[in-house]
């Protein structure tokens, strides 16, 4: 991918909204592109999300598919590092998906205030 920079600003937005998220609590990439007002770039914020690993401040393991899988995982160092990162913060996970999804689900729009 081209990188522009209104795909620069948009990453860096991607970037706000997940350092927001609570520890112990993940978000989807759709919920993400939704609070931004493009409810259709959840594929954008997957790019921008595997751009993310040299940034210390934004918990990327955070971030999973709608459905709770940890679809982002094969960009982080190591074999189960994603999984090893949730599970420090308390979230179950089996066969790369999150137990019990609905209740570790944080949602952007909901809960944060202003987003950039």
């Amino acid at each position: 991918m081209k990188s522009s920079p209104e795909t620069a600003s948009f990453f860096e937005r991607v970037y706000a909204v997940v350092r927001q998220i609570p520890e112990g609590r993940v978000t989807s990439y759709g919920a993400i592109a939704k609070v931004l007002g493009a409810a259709r770039s959840a594929r954008m914020v997957g790019w921008a999300m595997n751009a993310s690993h040299g940034l210390e401040d934004v918990p990327a393991h955070r971030v999973v598919n709608r459905n709770g899988l940890l679809t982002g995982k094969h960009h982080f160092p190591g074999t189960h590092l994603m999984q090893q990162l949730l599970e420090q913060e308390g979230i179950r996970v089996e066969n790369d998906q999150i137990v019990d999804f609905k209740t570790h689900f944080w949602n952007p729009k909901i809960n944060s205030e202003s987003t950039p």
